[in-house]
C-alpha cells in the first residue's frame, strides 16, 4: 500500500499559496462542537470560511441569527472546486454520508467524532476513498493538542514513569433530557458520546488492545435507556486501560482526569482546562524532580480546536504528515464500538 505521506505531496496537492487563506466550509451545524467549529474557523487568519450547510431545514432556520455566514446548499458546497477543506459538524447519523461526499468531491476533511457505528464504511473512507482522490481525513478527537495531556504522555512514552501499568481516565458530563433522548439512539450512550475521545488518548499510548470489555448501565433517574453510567476496559500483556463515562454529576467538568501511573509514579492531568499537570515520581525522571510537582500550562493564543485546523492547514500546504494516522484512527473506533458493545 502506498503510503499516506507519498500521497500527502505538495506536488499532488492544488496550489493553496501562504499568502491566501484555504478556503473552508462547514457541512452540518447538528455536533456539539458545531459552533465552537465555526468561531475558530472564523478566528484564524490562515483560513477563510465560505459558509455552512444545513441540509435539515428545521436546524438550518434555528442557525439563521449567525454573524456573518453565508449559508450553502450542497451544490454549493461540493462543486465549489476553491473550498479545500470541509468541516463535517453534523449529528452523528449523518457523519459518513457527509465525509463521503466531500472526499467524493476531491475535499480534505475535519470529521467530528463519533464517525458512526458502521466500521466497514469508516475504513472504506479512510483507507480507499481518501487515498484515491489524494486527500485525508482529519477527526475530531477534542484533546489531541491539550499540552498537559501531552506533557503526561511524553512522560509515559519517554520512561520517566517507569515501566507504565495502568491508564486511568474519567470523563462526566451532564445531559439535558433532550441530550439524553438523542444520544439514547447508540447503544454505547455516554461511552460513545465522550469516551472516544479518552479511548484515542489510551491507544496512543498503549497500542491495540488485546481485549476490550465494555460495561452500559442505566443508572439515572429519565427512564429513556441512555447508557448513562459506563466503563471500558481495556487489556494489555503488561497494562490496563480503564475509561469510565457518567452523565449524572452537576460539576462533571472539574473533575475530568488522566492519570497514567508507572513502576516510577504517575502523571495526572486534572481538570482538564485549565491546563493543570501533576507528576508523583520516587525518582527525579527527564525534568520533572522526586516527590510531588504540580503545574499549570499557559492559556491557547487561539480559540478551541485551533491546533486541529492550523495542522491541517500544513497538511493542505506543504503535504506535511498528519499527527495521527489512518490506521490509528480505524484502530481507535473499533475499540470503541467494541466497548459500545456494538458489533464490528
Amino acid at each position: 500500500m502506498i503510503s499516506r505521506r507519498a500521497l500527502l505531496t505538495p506536488a499532488a496537492l492544488p496550489l493553496f499559496g501562504a499568502a491566501k487563506p484555504i478556503r473552508v466550509a462547514v457541512y452540518g451545524t447538528g455536533h456539539a462542537h458545531a459552533m465552537a467549529k465555526i468561531a475558530t474557523l472564523k478566528a484564524l487568519p490562515s483560513f477563510e470560511l465560505v459558509g455552512v450547510c444545513e441540509p435539515d431545514a428545521g436546524r438550518s432556520r434555528a442557525h439563521r441569527s449567525l454573524e456573518g455566514v453565508r449559508w450553502l446548499s450542497q451544490r454549493e458546497l461540493l462543486e465549489d472546486a476553491s473550498i479545500a477543506l470541509i468541516a463535517v459538524e453534523s449529528r452523528v447519523q449523518d457523519n459518513l454520508v457527509y465525509a463521503r461526499q466531500a472526499i467524493d468531491a476531491g475535499k480534505f476533511v475535519h470529521l467530528d467524532k463519533a464517525p458512526g457505528t458502521d466500521l466497514r464504511a469508516f475504513g472504506e473512507l479512510l483507507l480507499v476513498a481518501a487515498p484515491r482522490q489524494k486527500r485525508m481525513v482529519q477527526m475530531g478527537y477534542q484533546w489531541r493538542y491539550h499540552p498537559a495531556m501531552n506533557a503526561a504522555l511524553e512522560a509515559a512514552r519517554k520512561g520517566w514513569l517507569g515501566e507504565v501499568y495502568s491508564f486511568r481516565a474519567r470523563i462526566d458530563k451532564p445531559m439535558s433530557l433532550a441530550e439524553r433522548k438523542e444520544l439514547s439512539a447508540f447503544r454505547g450512550g455516554m461511552m460513545f458520546e465522550l469516551g472516544c475521545h479518552l479511548i484515542d488518548r489510551a491507544t496512543d499510548l498503549l497500542g491495540r488492545p488485546r481485549k476490550v470489555t465494555g460495561h452500559l448501565w442505566h443508572h439515572g433517574v429519565p427512564d429513556d435507556g441512555l447508557a448513562d453510567n459506563t466503563l471500558a476496559i481495556l487489556e494489555y500483556p503488561r497494562a490496563v486501560a480503564e475509561i469510565s463515562v457518567a452523565a449524572m454529576h452537576p460539576h462533571g467538568n472539574g473533575y475530568r482526569t488522566v492519570e497514567i501511573t508507572g513502576t516510577n509514579g504517575s502523571a495526572t492531568v486534572r481538570p482538564f482546562a485549565p491546563y493543570r499537570l501533576a507528576t508523583h515520581l520516587r525518582a527525579a525522571a527527564g525534568p520533572y524532580p522526586a516527590g510531588l510537582k504540580e503545574m499549570e500550562f499557559p492559556a491557547d493564543r487561539w480559540p478551541s480546536f485551533a491546533p486541529d485546523f492550523l495542522e491541517m492547514e500544513q497538511v493542505i500546504r506543504r503535504g506535511a504528515s498528519p499527527s495521527y494516522s489512518a490506521a490509528h484512527d480505524l484502530m481507535t473506533q473499533e475499540v470503541l464500538l467494541q466497548a459500545c458493545q456494538e458489533r464490528t
